[in-house]
């Protein structure tokens, strides 16, 4: 997404724990600008500053991409430890949370904006043995549609993007953890995921990026307070 957004003429502010040097390196390195920030959005000193420094050298924030996240345990709700479930809600809710209310006063200020969760598929339905996953991507849907209603008088436009089971490192990831929990064979529970799509196959990284673009352009200006998803019909 921050090589799309580089890609389209913005200036990309890259926040996280890691690869945001590498990251902005290769945007700066197609002729576009971009800001590296390390960044821990559960510490809300940390978002503070990184929106402080984003506003004064880029310019200002026009859209906001609250793309953080981890993908908690893997395990029935009775085994699950609070220690893990605190942990998956305060990156995926809370800081998506702590990154909105730092920009907001700023946004509204220069007339609107767009505010961006990346949510799941895991936010519309149940997600049996993922508890601590499915109740953040649930919050953060909430979050969406109470700030899209508080900020229309701002014209800050506030969306959610639900992906599905999506191609990478993260599904792989789950797949595997979830055959283990379960006692099944990767390829077992691959196909599972596959199966549930009404398109009989997983979602590509890029289908997201597009769906994300759409939402932060003036295209989508009459589209707030959504979770849309992209998920090649997941659960249908």
């Amino acid at each position: 997404m921050a090589l799309a957004f580089g890609a389209a003429g913005y200036a990309v502010g890259v926040t996280g724990i890691e690869g945001t040097r590498e990251t902005a390196a290769e945007i700066r390195g197609a002729g576009a600008t971009a800001l590296a920030l390390d960044l821990d959005v559960r510490d809300p000193a940390q978002v503070d500053a990184a929106v402080l420094r984003m506003t004064a050298e880029l310019g200002g924030i026009d859209v906001l991409v609250c793309n953080a996240g981890i993908e908690g345990p893997t395990a029935a709700a009775e085994q699950v430890v609070p220690a893990d479930w605190n942990q998956t809600l305060a990156v995926n809710l809370t800081g998506a949370f702590l990154c909105d209310r730092a920009v907001i006063p700023a946004m509204a200020a220069r007339g609107g904006g767009s505010i961006i969760h990346i949510a799941s598929i895991a936010g519309l339905q149940a997600y049996p043995l993922r508890s601590p996953y499915a109740v953040s991507k649930w919050g953060l849907i909430g979050l969406t549609q109470t700030l899209a209603a508080e900020l229309g008088a701002s014209n800050v436009r506030v969306n959610a993007v639900c992906p599905g089971p999506v191609q990478g490192d993260r599904m792989r990831r789950v797949i595997e953890h979830r055959a283990a929990a379960e006692g099944l064979e990767r390829a077992e529970v691959e196909a599972d995921y596959r199966d549930r799509t009404a398109l009989g196959r997983l979602v590509e990284a890029d289908d997201v990026v597009e769906l994300v673009l759409f939402l932060a352009s003036d295209a989508a200006k009459n589209i707030t307070g959504q979770a849309i998803r992209v998920c090649a019909g997941y659960g249908l």
